[in-house]
């Protein structure tokens, strides 16, 4: 089996600049991360601080003549997903890899759509408490990436991205069900992330509140409704599971939505509520909280500072 060597991010969030990080120092890897000329020349004129340590990472505009990477982490939010897939079209060759650590369930859809021959492998980040603030990222819980392939015909893919991980020192899981994977995480973003975002409330509020918790959940249940008609198996269990998770985060943590909020970016609210409703008046599902909540996210986000 080859190892895979090179790497290309593209995203540099706080998920993006914390595994990039790992990778930057991991044993025979080269990192690359795909920026245009405008934040290649921001980057360089204030590096990237991760933990307290500037970090120094190797840009490579769109445009430039590279090898193919053997690896491409997609790490930008949703709505910079069309320009991600055009700006690393000269990264990709025809054995390279693709992981997407978006949240939401629609990426690897669009991935699929702009380059349908390559193995595409189905990933979310779990437990990850990184925070950003202008070009400042800290973390001190990076969690682990649940990946694995839902075709059932990438193992050789799955391999040489666990081998990679372990090079890197980035936590890891390969569940026998990635799809239900995914869709638990999706329960969880559209519970936390959102509710957070409307509250203003980091992790701690949900470890102490008992009516921030219920709307949570309140939240993730229509999440569940949706999925059991699709046939994906959720249940109430998968709420508790979630609980363990949030108890260990640093109760000062944010979610990425919450940051979102307060930075005045963009959400990806589409991704999340708009898609629980959309899916559910598909199958004849209620799901008034995330329509509460969509369109109280677009408010606040749309209202003047």
């Amino acid at each position: 089996m080859e190892r895979i060597r090179r790497v290309s991010l593209i995203g540099l969030g706080a998920v993006g600049t914390a595994y990039g990080s790992r990778l930057l120092v991991a044993p025979e890897t080269e990192l690359s991360v795909v920026v245009d000329q405008t934040r290649k020349s921001r980057y360089c004129e204030r590096p990237v601080v991760v933990n307290g340590q500037e970090i120094a990472f190797p840009y490579v505009l769109p445009d430039a003549d590279v090898e193919p990477a053997d690896l491409i982490l997609i790490a930008v939010k949703y709505d910079g997903l069309e320009q991600a897939l055009r700006d690393i079209r000269r990264q990709v060759g025809p054995n390279t890899i693709f992981m997407s650590l978006l949240n939401g369930i629609a990426s690897e859809d669009d991935i699929r759509a702009a380059y349908p021959r390559n193995p595409i492998l189905h990933a979310v980040c779990i437990a990850i408490d990184a925070v950003r603030n202008g070009r400042d990222v800290t973390f001190s819980n990076l969690g682990y990436i649940s990946f694995g392939d839902a075709s059932g015909e990438q193992a050789e893919a799955v391999e040489r991205v666990r081998e990679l991980f372990e090079r890197a020192g980035i936590g890891y899981e390969i569940p026998e069900d990635i799809l239900r994977t995914i869709w638990w995480k999706f329960m969880v973003n559209v519970g936390v992330n959102q509710t957070s975002a409307i509250l203003r409330a980091p992790y701690g509020v949900f470890q102490q509140s008992t009516d921030a918790h219920t709307v949570m959940a309140m939240a993730m249940r229509e999440v569940i409704a949706i999925a059991q008609r699709l046939g994906i198996d959720l249940s109430e269990d998968d709420i508790a599971r979630f609980d363990d998770v949030l108890h260990a985060m640093a109760p000062t943590g944010k979610t990425s939505m919450l940051q979102d909020v307060e930075a005045k970016r963009s959400t990806e609210v589409e991704q999340l509520a708009g898609k629980v409703c959309q899916i559910g008046r598909q199958l004849g599902i209620p799901t008034p909280v995330n329509e509460v909540l969509y369109h109280a996210i677009r408010a606040i986000t749309s209202a003047s500072p």
